[in-house]
């Protein structure tokens, strides 16, 4: 997967290049994948990356003219080409289509260069004229840097697996981190699962110097964006529209193929209505399940279609459930342990996607960065499931979540929901193709700031912006029954309709509570599910588990290693999986974290 990893200071005494070796070689997922290393035993660096074949930063390691300068960089960016033209036109000497501008960059500017990157992306730059190395990742912790430091050196990479191979005393959980997971469905803090290693924070820019204590720095403070003044909310809308028109197309270039994500909300929607494509050549997919076209597919066939783009549907369903065992464990092993069994969904349909086209675009984070939206929360579970050490690491979740969320609430998505929680699913999709998140755009998170309280309370901006880019678009309901200047009695109907099957569909999925569990077994016979699912939603886990995925959750939750794990009661196991599996029962959300868990001790932890 696309990356980087080494070691900064003294090492593993005379063991570091096949340290480094191995390290990379814990990322090479894919034959498509290249790789290199670069060391200077000047500044005490091993150094390394992996990377697409063809892909931005398919040049490593980039130097300066000179030769004293070079860098490692995953990722992209998505800065204005008149910049980078700049840097031609003070002689220097790149090929701008790729990462080579970068070092180039940092020659004029500094580190102040950082400030002026805008995409997802991490990096490592080496200065042997003053004898430095940086760490880097961009302003929203996307491309994820995992480190740990001890008395031999300083420990980094783009997967956790990378350090945990060379550095087989950190194959242990903490029970913290479990606590957070199993509540939030992430870990908090920039902790992960394993004991002594830790994200790099958002932002940073580390610097590293022989003989010299690091200095952990932050290139950027939200502060700066949660300063401005909120915009009048005519002023902010007329600025809004030039800001998307303007930034969309860098989202859309390069030699090869693009294609959009599409759904039946506004965020794909609102791209597709302003992207510099002609009819006929953008291609737009969308993800379905086995039950019905649901929402999603139907509306984005026909937003498709208006635009005179090719569509294609993905479809969820019995191929996905006959491999659901090997891509749930690939799921956990690439994500480190961050995403749960669900990423297998991810897995599946990128895959697929990949081989219609090798770069995504997608509206991931518009509700986010235009709305503010809050996509995760601390929950509950089964109380008597896990022991009890753990389940206090459970409820003081909550506490730290609660901590986390005080402050602006842009900031809180921007800065900590999006690494922290997002992150894990960013992971997943980039070990298959590119991934490209206009909404992460830095204007367009800055603009965001200055919002009017109006403006996010609701879809009407964005549903105004695509119909100003595209008024056929803007005349289609969402898949939540929202519409532009429609007639009140037929919006309020539409609303309420969507809303119900909404609501349904999640009581007969992963929501369905107890009490229901028994009426749905009672009725069994009539599958009063299929009533309902498959109307907005493409799987339905609760379902899977109990029909298709049945032998397979025997299996693992049933073995005798499972049940012998220190903060999971072996006991309460039979009774959980039995009653799911009978259908009388409802532990969606406890099978998904017990799996989890499971497949994070025998692929990493056991293993690795």
């Amino acid at each position: 997967m696309p990356g980087i990893a080494g070691i900064i200071g003294k090492g593993l005494r005379g063991k570091d290049t096949r340290a480094l070796d191995l390290m990379i070689e814990c990322m090479l997922h894919s034959p498509s994948c290249k790789s290199g290393t670069q060391v200077n035993d000047r500044l005490d660096l091993w150094s390394g990356w992996v990377c697409q074949e063809g892909a931005f930063s398919d040049c490593l390691p980039v130097w300066n003219e000179r030769r004293d300068i070079f860098l490692i960089f995953s990722g992209e960016d998505f800065t204005e080409r008149g910049e980078i033209e700049q840097l031609k036109a003070r002689g220097h000497d790149f090929a701008p289509e790729n990462a080579g501008y970068l070092v180039h960059s940092y020659e004029e500017f500094g580190m102040a260069f950082l400030e002026k990157l805008n995409g997802g992306f991490c990096g490592l730059l080496a200065d042997l004229r003053e004898e430095k190395i940086v760490l880097f990742n961009d302003r929203y912790g996307l491309n994820r840097i995992y480190f740990h430091e001890n008395e031999t050196g300083f420990y980094f990479s783009s997967e956790a697996k990378s350090l945990l191979k060379v550095l087989p005393e950190l194959r242990r959980l903490d029970l913290r981190s479990l606590g957070e997971f199993f509540s939030c469905g992430c870990v908090l803090q920039n902790r992960v699962p394993c004991s002594g290693i830790s994200l790099l924070p958002a932002r940073s820019a580390w610097t590293f110097a022989p003989a010299r204590s690091a200095k952990k720095q932050a290139y950027f403070s939200a502060e700066i964006w949660e300063k401005q003044e909120p915009l009048p909310g005519p002023q902010y809308y007329e600025k809004l529209k030039q800001t998307w028109s303007r930034i969309l197309p860098r989202y859309f270039r390069g030699e090869d193929r693009v294609a959009l994500s599409l759904t039946g909300g506004v965020d794909s929607r609102m791209i597709l209505a302003w992207a510099p494509c002609p009819p006929g050549t953008l291609l737009c997919y969308t993800f379905g399940g086995i039950y019905r076209d649901c929402a999603d597919v139907k509306i984005s066939r026909k937003a498709a279609s208006i635009c005179g783009q090719p569509h294609e549907t993905i479809p969820v369903g019995r191929e996905f459930l006959s491999r659901f065992p090997s891509l749930a464990e690939k799921t956990v092993y690439l994500s480190d342990g961050t995403m749960d069994v669900t990423g297998s969904i991810d897995l599946y349909v990128q895959e697929i996607a990949r081989r219609m086209a090798p770069v995504r675009v997608t509206g991931t984070n518009g509700g986010e960065t235009l709305r503010s939206l809050v996509a995760f929360k601390p929950s509950s579970l089964c109380p008597n499931l896990l022991e009890p050490e753990l389940a206090r690491h459970i409820y003081a979740a909550s506490a730290t979540y609660a901590e986390e969320l005080q402050g602006h609430k842009l900031s809180f998505t921007a800065f900590k929901q999006a690494p922290w929680y997002m992150g894990s699913k960013f992971v997943l999709e980039r070990s298959q193709l590119t991934l490209r998140m206009p909404y992460f755009d830095n204007e367009l998170v800055r603009l965001a700031y200055q919002a009017p309280p109006e403006a996010v309370r609701n879809n009407d901006v964005s549903l105004r912006l695509i119909a100003d880019g595209n008024p056929a678009l803007g005349r289609i309901g969402t898949d939540r029954g929202g519409t532009l200047r429609a007639l009140p009695g037929v919006a309020r109907t539409r609303r309420l309709f969507q809303e119900f099957t909404y609501r349904a569909e999640y009581a007969f999925d992963y929501g369905m509570p107890q009490w229901l569990a028994k009426v749905d077994h009672a009725l069994a016979s009539l599958h009063l599910e299929r009533l309902f699912l498959g109307r907005h939603k493409f799987h339905h886990f609760r379902v899977y588990y109990r029909d298709e995925l049945s032998h397979y959750l025997k299996d693992i939750l049933l073995d005798s290693r499972t049940r012998s794990r220190p903060y999971v009661r072996g006991a309460c196991l039979p009774e959980i999986v039995k009653g799911h599996l009978r259908g009388n029962r409802n532990y969606t959300l406890e099978i998904h974290k017990l799996l989890t868990l499971e497949l994070i001790q025998r692929q990493l932890i056991e293993q690795n």
